[in-house]
């Protein structure tokens, strides 16, 4: 918890870890490990877990606890820790989120209540209860309409951020960037802002924002923390170079449902057992492979080296060079 007194140090690349099942189906807590240790080897920030991109809804509150725990022991203290705690039910909210706060975690990411469709006065009273219940730890809503049919409005952002002292930031993973700028606008360059679509990562910048939490750092965690570092260098040549070159890598992560796709590339390169993901989920087909490999060969200077971090008798698979 050494960040959770202060917030503002979240920043940067911080990488939403895809959650390694074994084949068959249960929670892959050493290759959890190896990953988080990958991770900071390659230079991310912060580490989440439990975000869209770790499959939540197809785990259990107490699988999804476990894991959280799991990472907490792995960074320690080295990078932030933001895990999703969310959920459509408020008593799994605060279970869950109770948990991460006794394991240490430095913030918790709410999701929006999905599928239910609440009004924003409603999204209001949710997150200002979550907040009051646990007053010393930093709540970040995390906005994903695409996944939850409900747009947190900038103006409730706002209200938030002014009524609820530990409610600090927001985490838009929305592809309207207007909805960006009305967001900082109204709040100030105090609310910490993350994006979580990739290819917005690199503008929200511009616009003073924290950095970003994108799936892409899950294949490729050097190239995404060093877009940060350049651009927060000055160096916006660089920064650009960056993004425009893990478009292929982009790309590759929803050729078919994130995560199966990214799934596939960390079995591939030795860093997790399996890429196995669960129901309703499939893991990638043949016309989806085919375009991955396409993909993965483009974007292949942007991956990390993964040498030294292979899991369960796993040899690289070729993958290992990594232009950044």
């Amino acid at each position: 918890m050494k960040f959770r007194s202060d917030p503002s140090r979240i920043r940067g690349s911080i990488a939403p870890l895809m959650t390694p099942f074994t084949r068959a189906g249960p929670v892959d807590h050493e290759s959890l490990t190896n990953l988080v240790n990958w991770q900071l080897a390659s230079g991310s920030h912060g580490i989440s877990i439990g975000g869209s991109t770790g499959e939540p809804s197809a785990q259990t509150i107490a699988e999804r606890a476990d894991a959280i725990r799991t990472v907490a022991a792995a960074i320690g203290d080295r990078v932030p820790f933001m895990p999703g705690t969310g959920s459509a039910k408020l008593d799994e909210t605060l279970e869950l989120t109770a948990a991460a706060r006794d394991a240490g975690v430095d913030a918790a990411l709410i999701i929006t209540p999905y599928y239910a469709r609440p009004t924003q006065e409603a999204l209001y009273r949710w997150y200002k209860t979550v907040a009051e219940e646990f007053p010393d730890l930093p709540i970040v809503a995390y906005n994903v309409p695409s996944r939850t049919a409900v747009d947190i409005a900038p103006e409730t952002v706002a209200r938030l951020f002014r009524d609820v002292e530990n409610f600090v930031g927001v985490k838009e993973t929305t592809k309207d960037f207007e909805h960006f700028s009305r967001v900082l606008h109204l709040c100030g360059p105090e609310l910490l802002v993350w994006s979580g679509i990739e290819l917005l990562c690199l503008p929200l910048m511009a616009l003073g924002g924290a950095g970003f939490v994108s799936a892409t750092a899950n294949i490729a965690p050097t190239a995404v923390a060093q877009m940060f570092e350049a651009w927060e260098a000055g160096d916006f040549a660089r920064a650009r170079e960056l993004h425009y070159g893990l478009h292929p890598l982009v790309d590759l992560l929803f050729v078919e449902t994130n995560p199966a796709p990214g799934k596939w590339v960390l079995e591939q390169r030795g860093l997790i057992s399996s890429g196995h993901v669960r129901s309703p989920l499939i893991e990638p087909t043949d016309a989806g492979l085919e375009k991955i490999r396409q993909l993965m060969a483009e974007g292949e200077q942007y991956l990390s080296p993964v040498a030294g971090y292979t899991v369960d008798g796993h040899t690289t698979r070729g993958y290992t060079t990594g232009g950044s």
